[in-house]
C-alpha cells in the first residue's frame, strides 16, 4: 500500500467557551446559526452535553471544536477565522443568509462587506459572529488578468 504525500494544511479551529453555551439550548442555537449561514453540521457521537461540540465544516476532516472550560476563550471583537468561496455570489447568498438570521435573532454581529483592492486582487469580505468568542470572515478573491 502506497500512502500519497501532501502538504500539511489547516483543519480545525478549536475554542472554549462557557458550559452553558454547551447545554441543549446553546447546542441547538449554535447547530441551526452555523448550519443555516454556513452549511456546517453537528458531529453528534462527539457531542457531550455542557462539555463539548464539534461542527463539521463539509468534511469530517475541517470542523470547529468547542469545548467547555471555566475560564473560556475571551477575544476582542474582530478576532477571527476565515474561509473562502470560489464566486462573489456565494459570499453574496452567505452574508443574505447571516443577515436573515439576524431578523430572527439580534445576537447576530455582522461587519458588512468590504473589498480591499491590491490592484492585480481585489479581496471582498464580511465578518459574522454568533455566540462564539471569535468570529468567522468570509473571502472571495478576484485575481485580475
Amino acid at each position: 500500500m502506497t500512502i500519497e504525500s501532501r502538504k500539511p494544511r489547516f483543519n480545525h479551529v478549536a475554542m472554549s467557551v462557557p458550559s452553558d453555551l454547551l447545554d441543549e439550548r446553546g447546542r441547538a442555537d449554535l447547530v441551526r446559526f452555523y448550519g443555516e449561514v454556513f452549511g456546517f453540521k453537528e458531529l453528534p457521537t462527539e457531542t457531550v452535553d455542557r462539555k463539548k461540540l464539534v461542527l463539521s465544516a463539509y468534511t469530517y476532516e475541517q470542523f470547529v471544536f468547542l469545548i467547555a472550560d471555566d475560564t473560556p476563550m475571551r477575544c476582542p471583537r474582530l478576532d477571527h477565522f476565515g474561509m473562502s468561496v470560489a464566486t462573489e455570489a456565494e459570499l453574496d447568498e452567505m452574508l443574505a443568509r447571516a443577515k436573515a438570521f439576524r431578523e430572527r435573532d439580534e445576537r447576530v454581529n455582522i461587519v458588512d462587506r468590504s473589498v480591499t483592492d491590491h490592484g492585480m486582487l481585489a479581496i471582498t469580505s464580511f465578518y459574522v459572529g454568533y455566540l462564539l468568542p471569535m468570529m468567522v470572515e468570509i473571502q472571495w478573491w478576484d485575481f485580475k488578468n
